[in-house]
């Protein structure tokens, strides 16, 4: 699968976030801030895990009607994909 830019940047902003969370330790700061800094890398995590299923599964459905093949299964295996990452 060739992955758009614009999940490449979310996953460079994440990392930002990471390091961010990873000073706020080093720095003793509050713990309530640097849960809701966790919970928002967090939460772009989950909306990057959903862009990246979503366009395969895309990319895969436009494969599999091309080659009049069926598609059922690869909703089912996306669908398993995000309750997985849950």
């Amino acid at each position: 699968m060739e992955y758009d830019k614009s999940v490449v940047n979310r996953l460079k902003r994440i990392e930002g976030q990471i390091k961010g969370v990873l000073n706020m330790i080093e720095q003793n700061k509050d713990c309530r801030d640097v849960i809701t800094q966790l919970s928002a890398s967090r939460s772009a995590i989950d909306r990057t895990i959903g862009l990246i299923v979503s366009m395969n599964l895309e990319q895969c459905v436009r494969e599999n009607i091309k080659n009049g093949e069926e598609t059922q299964e690869l909703v089912k295996e996306a669908v398993n994909l995000l309750v997985k990452s849950r």
